[in-house]
């Protein structure tokens, strides 16, 4: 069994800096519904840190689900983000790849143990993700998603 305790990908995110034409786009591509773009919480609810600081990042996100897949749109504002930082340095494009996990503690240690550090985390309602730097490794960064046992 790998780190993650599975090999399923859920989610591929993509950094843009029109969520709106961007959405639109896929949208006309795939002739599927336009989803509703929504804020990312704040640092109040999100609790979110970039670099082991907390930050008041926010991100404008969409979701479009393809199957077994889920595309995730990435519109970040200008605030420190694992987000902001990869849009500047590398324009729009992949961002991560996305893995339920459970146990995400134990994984973040275990990654960072094997030279995968934890790049950015955070809350959302219903669980948690964190960015582990897996750029060297594996050429993308990973992003864990824990969702709270119902």
């Amino acid at each position: 069994m790998s780190i993650l305790g599975n090999n399923f990908i859920t989610q591929i995110g993509i950094l843009v800096n029109d969520i709106e034409a961007t959405s639109q786009a896929y949208s006309d591509f795939f002739e599927v519904e336009k989803p509703k773009w929504f804020w990312t919480g704040p640092v109040e609810e999100a609790e979110t840190e970039f670099r082991g600081a907390s930050t008041i990042a926010r991100s404008k996100l969409a979701f479009f689900d393809m199957g077994s897949l889920q595309l995730e749109l990435i519109e970040p504002d200008h605030n420190p983000s694992t987000w902001r930082e990869h849009l500047d340095q590398h324009g729009e494009g992949p961002h991560h790849i996305a893995f339920v996990v459970d146990g995400m503690k134990q994984i973040v240690s275990s990654m960072e143990n094997i030279g995968m550090p934890l790049i950015q985390k955070g809350e959302y309602t219903g669980g948690r993700y964190a960015y582990m730097d897996t750029f060297k490794q594996l050429k993308i960064m990973l992003e864990l998603l824990e969702n709270d046992k119902k």
